[in-house]
């Protein structure tokens, strides 16, 4: 069974757009749109564990360039 997550991300100003199209490319993001509100993208990743999510979350996700700040939510499905 996977496991999905929603990933808030803050950016550095006028690179939200860019940020989203290059969340996009990593294999485990299911989309990825730039947003407005308090966060500039929010993508939404899948992975085998939550443990593995998390992982990748931080390994490939936060590492990307401009991204200043992000929350992971995840899906919770009864």
């Amino acid at each position: 069974m996977t496991v999905q997550a929603y990933v808030l991300i803050q950016t550095e100003v006028g690179t939200a757009a860019d940020v989203a199209t290059a969340i996009a490319q990593i294999d485990g993001v299911i989309s990825s749109q730039n947003v407005t509100g308090p966060y500039d993208v929010i993508a939404l990743v899948e992975g085998p564990s939550m443990d593995e999510l998390g992982t990748f979350v931080i390994g490939q996700v936060q590492k990307s360039p401009d991204i200043t700040r992000t929350l992971t939510c995840s899906v919770v499905n009864p």
